[in-house]
C-alpha cells in the first residue's frame, strides 16, 4: 500500500467512530421519525401507514396543538430578545479591566451550568409562590403580590425570567468577542468626541454583529426546544398557557404512546426552527458586518 493511500485509510479509520455515531444517533432517528410521522405507530403495535392523517388531525382537529404552538412562539419572542440584551449588557460590564473581575464572570456563568434541574425548579417555585420572596419584595415596595402560577401572563413571564437568568453561555461568547475589538477604533472615536454611549452604538455593536447573529441562532434553537422549565415548574399550566410544543411532543409519545403523532409534531417543530433560522440568515446581509467590510 502506498504511503498516501495508507494515510487516507488511517484518516478514515479515525473518522469511523464519528461517522458511526452520526449514522446511529442522528441519521437513523431522523429518517425513522419521518417515517413514523406518516403512521399510527403507538409503541404497542406495528406501525400502519396512514399518509397525512397525523398532520390533518394536527392542523384541523387538535386545539391543543394550536394552544401549545401559540405558547411556544410567545415564549421564543419574549425569551430570546431579553436574554440577548441582558447577556450583552452584563458582558459589556464584565469586559472592564478591574481587579477580581474573573470571580464575577464565573459567578454570572454559574446559573447556566445549573440549568433548569429539579433543584432550580424547587427554588423557582419557592421564590414565586403566593407568600414567596418575590411577592414579599413587591409588597414591601407598595405593590400587590402576583399569583404567578394561576395567571397565564405571569406564569409565562416567570418561565422567561428563568431562561433570561441563565444567560451565562451567551455572555461568555459576547465577552470573548468584546475582547477582540481593536482598541484603536475606540481611540479614534474618542478623538472625534464620541461619548461612551455613542461609541457603544457606533463601534461596539457593528463590530459585534457577527457574534450577535451567531448567538441569536443558538438562542432561537434552544428556546424552541425548551422543556425543563415548563415541565418542572408550571406543568404547562394554567390552562395550558405554558404548555410548549416540546412538552406536547413528550406527552404524546410517552404519556399516550402516540409515537406516530408525536413524530409528526416533532417535524412541525423542526420545520418551524428551520423557517425562523432561514429568515435570520436571509436578513443577516442587511445588518451583519464583518471585519473585512463585507456583509
Amino acid at each position: 500500500m502506498k504511503k498516501s493511500s495508507r494515510r487516507k485509510f488511517t484518516g478514515l479509520l479515525y473518522l469511523m467512530p464519528w461517522m458511526i455515531g452520526i449514522l446511529v444517533f442522528v441519521v437513523y432517528p431522523f429518517g425513522t421519525s419521518l417515517y413514523y410521522s406518516f403512521t399510527d405507530y403507538s409503541m404497542l403495535s406495528e406501525p400502519n401507514f396512514v399518509g397525512f392523517a397525523n398532520y390533518r388531525k394536527m392542523f384541523f382537529d387538535d386545539p391543543v396543538f394550536w394552544t401549545s404552538l401559540k405558547a411556544t412562539v410567545k415564549f421564543v419572542f419574549l425569551n430570546v430578545p431579553l436574554k440577548m440584551i441582558f447577556a450583552l449588557f452584563i458582558a459589556y460590564i464584565m469586559n472592564a479591566k478591574l481587579k477580581g473581575i474573573g470571580f464575577f464572570r464565573t459567578a454570572y456563568y454559574i446559573p447556566s451550568v445549573l440549568g433548569a434541574n429539579v433543584a432550580i425548579a424547587v427554588l423557582w417555585q419557592f421564590l414565586f409562590k403566593n407568600d414567596g420572596l418575590i411577592n414579599m419584595v413587591l409588597q414591601a415596595i407598595g405593590l400587590n403580590g402576583v399569583n404567578w402560577f394561576s395567571n397565564p401572563t405571569a406564569a409565562m413571564f416567570m418561565l422567561v425570567i428563568l431562561r433570561v437568568w441563565q444567560f451565562g453561555s451567551a455572555m461568555v461568547i459576547f465577552l470573548n468577542a468584546l475582547a477582540e475589538i481593536p482598541q484603536e477604533l475606540y481611540e479614534a472615536a474618542s478623538m472625534d468626541g464620541a461619548s461612551k454611549v455613542r461609541q457603544f452604538f457606533s463601534v461596539t455593536l457593528p463590530q459585534l454583529t457577527p457574534i450577535i447573529f451567531f448567538n441569536l441562532i443558538l438562542q432561537l434553537v434552544q428556546a424552541f426546544q425548551e422543556f425543563d422549565g415548563p415541565y418542572l415548574i408550571t406543568g404547562g399550566g394554567p390552562s395550558r398557557q405554558t404548555y410548549l410544543l416540546p412538552m406536547y411532543i413528550y406527552d404524546s409519545a410517552f404519556g399516550r404512546y402516540q409515537m406516530g403523532y408525536s413524530s409528526a409534531l416533532s417535524w412541525i417543530l423542526f420545520i418551524m426552527i428551520m423557517i425562523f433560522t432561514a429568515v435570520l440568515f436571509k436578513s443577516s446581509k442587511h445588518w451583519v458586518f464583518y471585519a473585512d467590510g463585507g456583509k
